[in-house]
């Protein structure tokens, strides 16, 4: 009996692509003032354009837009929101070897659902251009990037309680995520780096009960709302998130495996999980359990081919990690896909867009003879 193709896919993507040198010779001549917003729309349109072809080409299920439009893979969707503002951070983010721009967002006022975000016609565009091919993959992240880095440290500004921001934040993001459905879309996925940071301050925290529940605290709210984001949206709308340890010019941010965060990822309401597990960083593979036998209709989706180096990975290594993982999880709810996007800001990470490709053509040949 042939299986029913359902998001997510077998073998699938986490969303952003290296931006081709049009793309980025267009977005150094619009900093530049050498050409204006509408030039470097065209530019943006024919790059995405060419890559869904290739998304096609290569037997995607579900394409993106490779987050052409966006100079980082979270800010330009936050300073999207209404109440929330752009300032310069002042300093980098603490990458392992790289130094990021200083880009950052904060409250600029009460947080609310914006009608007019950018991204809904950048999403429309997407749509047009894949047809009925394909299903489009909507990437956005999560409302926990506006509890860290310092993006809401000023709330009492605005609120009087802590829970009466949280409350704001899920509304933006449900009524959000509805008109990304009206408009069409029927998979969606949050990206997240919070529960990495987690994962890193829970472990070590542990000898300092104070600090220790602080986190608890920021998981438990975390769950809140993204829980209360995804509360009674349309049954034919597939979420899912993407759990990353920080992507920027092949370097991270965050190590240590899921054990401190999996009793609180095992209570979000996601269809499926991406998971990092390109390496060591990322730990063994039981805390898959906990998060199964919380949610036994989820699809996990290994991230055991890395986007941060160009070497291909070997099938058979791959085959027998998927094997491994099956003594947590029944084959049938997992899925592959590459352990992160390849390029979660405009600079990339450190390969060519053929190892890209190649990457992807690898994960779907394992999915192919996996799940046969």
């Amino acid at each position: 009996m042939t299986e029913q193709i359902t998001a997510p896919y077998r073998y699938d993507i986490v969303g952003s692509f290296l931006r081709p040198s049009k793309l980025k010779n267009a977005r150094a001549k619009f900093k530049a003032g050498e050409i204006d917003y509408g030039a470097l729309t065209k530019v943006e349109d024919q790059c995405i354009a060419d890559l869904i072809a290739k998304e096609k080409q290569v037997g995607l299920h579900a394409v993106t837009d490779g987050e052409f439009r966006r100079s980082w893979w979270h800010l330009d969707f936050l300073w999207g929101l209404n109440g929330v503002t752009k300032y310069d951070y002042q300093q980098s983010y603490k990458f392992q070897g790289a130094k990021t721009r200083t880009d950052n967002a904060e409250l600029g006022g009460k947080v609310s659902y914006n009608p007019n975000h950018p991204f809904f016609e950048a999403f429309k565009f997407t749509q047009e251009q894949a047809d009925d091919d394909v299903i489009v993959k909507q990437t956005i992240p999560s409302p926990t990037m506006l509890f860290r880095d310092n993006r809401s440290d000023n709330w009492a500004e605005y609120y009087d309680r802590w829970e009466n921001y949280l409350t704001d934040l899920a509304t933006t993001y449900n009524k959000t995520i509805q008109h990304f459905y009206d408009l069409g879309c029927r998979y969606l996925q949050i990206d997240d780096t919070t529960w990495a940071f987690l994962i890193s301050k829970l472990n070590a925290s542990k000898d300092n009960p104070q600090e220790h529940q602080k986190y608890i605290k920021l998981a438990q709210d975390a769950v809140t709302v993204i829980n209360k984001a995804l509360a009674g949206l349309p049954a034919d709308l597939t979420v899912t998130t993407h759990i990353c340890r920080g992507n920027f010019k092949s370097t991270f941010l965050f190590s240590g495996g899921y054990e401190p965060i999996a009793e609180y990822l095992a209570q979000l309401n996601y269809d499926g999980f991406f998971l990092e597990y390109d390496n060591n960083r990322s730990g063994d593979f039981a805390p898959l359990a906990t998060i199964w036998n919380n949610r036994p209709n989820v699809r996990i989706v290994l991230g055991l081919v890395t986007s941060k180096s160009g070497q291909l990975e070997d099938k058979e290594s791959i085959i027998a990690r998927i094997n491994e993982a099956t003594k947590y999880v029944p084959l049938t709810n997992l899925a592959i896909s590459p352990q992160c996007g390849f390029a979660s800001t405009e600079e990339g990470n450190i390969l060519t867009e053929e190892q890209e490709w190649q990457k992807i053509r690898l994960i779907k040949e394992i999915a192919e003879e996996v799940w046969r």
